[in-house]
């Protein structure tokens, strides 16, 4: 298959064989997206020719993609709360019997479905009670129940735990064996050198390198993903602080643990060790049952986010779009909304809201460049740098970061961990909840291990690697 781009990734022209896993990495605004939508009929191209079996074809939408044998898995969930996951593998193809639903049909192929992609739970169950993990294997096992040619798939990792991630890797494998066409979109560069036979660069969308994958390496790509080496990636860790905990957590479902304030406290372990839910008992929206939090050795009660915010705890989502902010808003609104306020009671100052987003802004180095651009606009990068100021703006003690940095490019992540230091160097007490072990191992002082709702143990700086975290959360000896 050829694609000679559109004019937007300026010349851009790239092939990809049958049965080839082809990676695509670049920063955000890089292409990778504009090049996505035109092959998955998401939008059409102003100029240029694309190929299929040496055809030429102009794709009508993506029911006409689909009907090609082109499917996209989507980094941005696109399922449906209220129904089932056999309800949302099938929309838009039901199977019916005699005019009616075949409810057990379609059910018994999802099992299936969710089988080759090794996930934990049945057909019958509800999206809206899934994890984000399960939902995106929700829409690999849709991706994968249409049977297509040609098959896209974006971050496809970045909510999945290390075991998830290699069931996925194996089904690629198989896809691969079968002649089917792997177009891989990854920040994770190491996923990409392991499991393409290509990859392609692009950057300021143009097409900078396609290269034997198995030959590239992690710290190439970056460089030519920018342009520059980066160098440092993870800031260099200052001494640990000492004093009291800012905040404790007592034996909430089994887990307890402390953070100081200065301090980057990290929350490992596999998805669905509940470190998330954790985290939403701190700030009040899950029942906590027994359990106590202390703010500053104090036992507190808190039952909501207001109450959070008031004893100076915020907490940024995992799940930055559905959680986090209000995408279709402008990055004022959202840099403001948690603290309004602040900006008035009966009338709210729009002169001071633009003000406070502008100095967040400038601070946080967002580049946008109107800030009442709705959110959606932005790259996930800028996404994320609005969702910590929203909380920022608050002047919290302590600051709970969930994955901060699913979804945002090498370029990005490195900002991200240099704001997240820096705000411990000023005094705030951190924690992150991560499943990339080399962020947590980089970035943080200690880190707290979670599996199925418990702590299995802590880790000091010096005796942080993947292979004492895994231990711990797989819940084995370690050798």
């Amino acid at each position: 298959m050829e694609f000679p781009a559109v004019r937007a990734l300026d010349g851009v022209s790239i092939a990809f064989a049958s049965g080839e896993v082809h990676g695509i990495v670049g920063e955000n605004g890089a292409g990778k997206s504009t090049l996505m939508k035109i092959l998955s009929g998401v939008q059409q191209a102003t100029s240029g020719t694309m190929k299929l079996d040496g055809t030429p074809v102009l794709l009508h939408g993506v029911k006409d993609a689909l009907r090609r044998g082109i499917a996209m898995i989507h980094q941005e969930l696109n399922l449906i709360d209220e129904l089932t996951v056999a309800e949302n593998v099938f929309l838009g193809r039901e199977i019916t019997k005699g005019g009616l639903l075949n409810r057990a049909q379609m059910v018994s192929e999802t099992e299936g479905f969710l089988k080759q992609v090794h996930a934990g739970f049945p057909a019958t169950t509800k999206v809206k009670d899934l994890s984000i993990a399960g939902k995106q294997l929700v829409e690999i096992a849709k991706a994968v129940a249409v049977n297509a040619s040609i098959l896209i798939m974006d971050e496809p990792t970045a909510v999945l735990s290390d075991p998830e991630a290699d069931s996925l890797f194996e089904l690629i494998a198989k896809l691969k064996e079968q002649g089917t066409t792997v177009l891989y979109i990854s920040h994770r560069l190491v996923e990409v050198c392991k499991i393409c036979d290509r990859v392609t660069v692009l950057r300021d969308g143009t097409w900078v390198e396609t290269m034997d994958a198995k030959k590239a390496n992690p710290a190439e790509l970056a460089r030519l993903m920018v342009g520059r080496a980066l160098q440092d990636f993870y800031p260099p860790k200052v001494p640990a602080p000492n004093g009291n905990p800012i905040l404790e957590v007592k034996n909430i479902g089994g887990a307890s643990l402390s953070v100081r304030p200065g301090e980057i406290l990290g929350l490992a372990g596999l998805v669905g060790a509940g470190r998330t839910e954790l985290a939403e008992a701190i700030i009040g929206t899950r029942p906590i049952g027994q359990g106590t939090v202390l703010i500053d050795g104090k036992p507190v009660r808190i039952h909501n986010t207001k109450q959070a915010m008031s004893h100076g705890i915020a907490y940024v989502s995992e799940d930055r779009k559905g959680l986090g902010l209000h995408t279709s808003l402008s990055v004022v609104h959202n840099v403001t909304m948690a603290n309004l306020r602040a900006y008035g009671k009966a009338v709210i100052s729009l002169q001071q809201e633009r003000k406070s987003a502008d100095t967040w802004k400038s601070d946080l180095d967002v580049r946008v460049g109107d800030l009442n651009a709705p959110v959606a606009s932005m790259s996930g990068g800028n996404q994320q740098k609005v969702a910590i100021a929203k909380w920022l703006e608050i002047k919290p003690k302590v600051l709970i970061l969930d994955e901060p940095t699913r979804g945002v490019d090498v370029g990005a992540k490195r900002e991200m961990y240099n704001i997240i230091q820096r705000l411990a160097g000023e005094g705030m007490a951190c924690i992150v909840i991560s499943s990339e072990l080399p962020e947590i191992i980089g970035l943080c002082h200690r880190t707290v291990v979670m599996r199925e709702g418990k702590v299995m143990g802590e880790l000091g700086s010096n005796e942080l690697n993947e292979e004492s975290i895994m231990h711990l959360a797989a819940g084995v000896e370690a050798a």
